[in-house]
């Protein structure tokens, strides 16, 4: 049977090496990966997930078929797909290979899909995983490994590199720097240097702007976590330094609110092509929106006619300097009721190496999980962050509601539906979204 894919492979040249100070250790020598099973093994493998199209997956597919010609491969996505999944496993057709998120874990709804999932960390399983940053990697009460990140993220802005070329700007990399550069930037006539979605969203340009400054407090102040995750009202102080930076911010010469507002309608697709106007100096958006500039860039006819360098950089929020946040965007888990099990797990063995999650993260513009990795250019200013303000989102310890209560806040106070005082002291029941 002809191998099939259910879109076309897009290649994308990989940018140089670099290294993510505070996000990466020493290199550990890998081996590289040798087929346990025989050549001419004939198996078919199905992976499920929520992307619409996963065009580096099947790139990995085709890499995958050299050593196995006559395995059979497919990517489908399953329409309300956090509600189905459990049951998809157990199903007379379930996937073989599945995506997860780290967020699933410690929420009852998946308990029934996490005891169907496959221990990764099981020796007999055979999956080295060293190549993953230990930060990134998330367990079970049990400490069982189920999920393996393939994709990570951050948080930050898309600079327009043209612009701060035309005016003569260095890019800020502290909040006095941003407040000045703005200042210089409207008087050059850009109405709003700094623009973002207004949505109640991880992508939003509060979240954007003020959670990675919330999480290094946290981070530093662990002695606290506790009385936040468990949304105790005098815990909410923890809030106070990054809702009145947010509020300084916001109603500073940065940013225009309203305009922000009326010209962006959604989190991603509206963001970029706002962006690709050419007009936008820095644009608030996560690791995960800066992904889908590439396939963008050609349905802008802005960005076709006059196309600009841009990058991405985290958000100048601190007084010393941004902080750089490395979240797992997407995992793979295997299902323990495949029917191709070995195959499975022999897939995905290939897959976790430097070299493979490099790739993939090179062809959707994304971060890759690894120690040492390759990625697109436009991400290269993160090398710069120094290791003390970078870090994973793992090592602040938040629960999700506590993370929603925080973008509860920013919502209210960006908007100004609450003062900061108002906000500090309602943590645990400001309304959400």
């Amino acid at each position: 049977m002809k191998k099939k894919t259910l879109g076309m492979i897009v290649s994308l040249s990989m940018a140089v090496m670099l290294l993510l100070q505070g996000c990466s250790g020493t290199k550990k020598a890998e081996v590289p990966f040798s087929p346990k099973y025989d050549k001419d093994t004939v198996f078919s493998l199905t992976v499920a997930g929520t992307y619409g199209n996963f065009e580096s997956l099947e790139a990995e597919f085709e890499r995958f078929y050299e050593y196995y010609p006559n395995a059979e491969l497919q990517y489908v996505t399953m329409d309300d797909y956090n509600n189905v999944i459990s049951s998809a496993l157990v199903n007379n057709e379930p996937p073989d290979i599945f995506t997860t998120g780290s967020w699933m874990i410690g929420n009852e709804a998946y308990d029934d899909m996490f005891k169907n999932c496959e221990v990764l960390s099981d020796p007999s399983v055979g999956i080295d995983y060293s190549c993953i940053r230990d930060s990134l990697i998330r367990t079970t009460d049990s400490g069982d490994v189920v999920m393996l990140p393939i994709f990570t993220t951050s948080y930050g802005m898309l600079v327009n590199m043209d612009i701060f070329e035309k005016e003569g700007l260095e890019v800020p990399r502290n909040f006095n720097e941003l407040t000045k550069v703005c200042a210089d930037l409207k008087s050059a006539g850009y109405e709003s240097p700094v623009m973002g979605t207004d949505m109640f969203s991880g992508s939003g340009l509060f979240n954007c702007f003020s959670y990675p400054m919330f999480a290094y407090d946290v981070k530093n102040n662990s002695d606290k976590l506790d009385a936040l995750n468990n949304l105790e009202p005098s815990s909410g102080e923890l809030m106070r330094p990054s809702l009145e930076r947010l509020y300084e911010f916001v109603n500073s010469d940065c940013i225009d609110i309203s305009k922000c507002k009326e010209e962006i309608a959604d989190e991603y697709d509206a963001v970029i092509m706002r962006f690709f106007e050419g007009d936008v100096p820095m644009m608030l958006a996560t690791g995960d929106v800066a992904s889908g500039t590439a396939k963008r860039e050609s349905k802008s006819e802005a960005f076709s006619a006059n196309p600009f360098k841009y990058r991405f950089y985290v958000a100048p929020s601190g007084d010393d300097g941004g902080y750089c946040i490395n979240s797992v965007s997407l995992c793979f888990s295997v299902n323990k009721n495949s029917g191709n099990i070995d195959m499975a797990n022999e897939f995905m063995r290939f897959l976790i190496s430097s070299k493979e999650l490099g790739n993939m993260a090179g062809l959707k513009r994304l971060i890759p999980p690894v120690d040492d990795f390759s990625t697109n250019e436009i991400y290269s200013a993160l090398a710069d962050i120094p290791s003390d303000r970078s870090f994973s989102d793992k090592e602040t310890g938040l629960l999700d509601p506590a993370v929603r209560q925080f973008r509860a806040a920013i919502y209210a106070v960006g908007n100004g539906e609450m003062s900061v005082d108002e906000a500090v002291s309602s943590y645990g029941s400001i309304p959400e979204e």
